[in-house]
């Protein structure tokens, strides 16, 4: 089959509403949004804290989220399969090849994305207005509110770069969801799989619905931060 023919079916398949195909992006939106949901309210709060404070040991958090930006999220699967396999630690649990375990993986990848992004955005404010909340009378947590407030656009970026490094990432979700059909199959595994199995049609037509969601996430990204000029 020529490249032409495998993209022709593979728009195909995406016009008509494959059952199977639009599953596995229901799938993959399903759990990087949870993810996300679940990894933003810590990430917020300690960029929060690392934005404001001056401790010891600061620049060491501040150089270890840093460096786990690029930490192999293969790496963060094999961890996670080790801790959720059956004789690992948390094997009672049952987690291993589940959506539950992807998220928790997609979490931990998406976390230092979504702490670094916000910490940037907090130290562009200017501590005048947290200084002058205080005088004010308002308290931390009002003062905390009013920072958010003037780093909303940044806020919002960084959420939109934590989806795309979660969206598209494979080793992960590989290891610990086991590509499993019907159940843990998401974008970026049922690419490899088909690619696999010369089914070229399906590979390219999720690889289009992911590229389109990078596209589309990249433009969200650059309006934002357009408009916290």
């Amino acid at each position: 089959m020529s490249i032409a023919d495998a993209t022709a079916d593979a728009l195909s398949l995406l016009f008509i509403g494959d059952d199977a195909l639009w599953e596995i992006i229901f799938t993959s939106l399903r759990v990087s949004v949870l993810a996300l949901l679940a990894a933003s309210p810590l990430a917020l709060l300690l960029a929060y804290v690392l934005a404001v404070s001056n401790f010891i040991g600061r620049r060491l958090c501040i150089a270890l989220l840093q460096g786990f930006l690029s930490f192999p999220t293969v790496v963060i699967g094999l961890l996670l399969y080790m801790l959720f396999s059956r004789q690992g630690p948390l094997g009672a649990w049952q987690l291993l090849f589940t959506p539950e375990a992807m998220a928790v993986g997609q979490m931990l990848i998406a976390f230092p994305v979504l702490a670094v992004f916000a910490l940037s955005a907090l130290q562009k404010n200017d501590p005048r207005a947290r200084e002058t909340a205080f005088t004010l009378g308002a308290g931390r947590f009002q003062a905390a509110l009013i920072d958010l407030r003037e780093a909303r656009f940044g806020l919002v970026a960084a959420l939109l770069a934590g989806f795309g490094r979660i969206i598209s990432e494979v080793g992960c979700a590989l290891m610990v969801g086991g590509n499993i059909a019907h159940h843990t199959r998401n974008i970026t595994t049922a690419i490899a799989l088909e690619t696999g199995k010369g089914a070229f049609a399906e590979g390219i037509a999720l690889g289009l619905v992911l590229i389109i969601l990078a596209l589309g996430t990249s433009a969200l990204l650059a309006v934002v931060q357009g408009g916290g000029k």
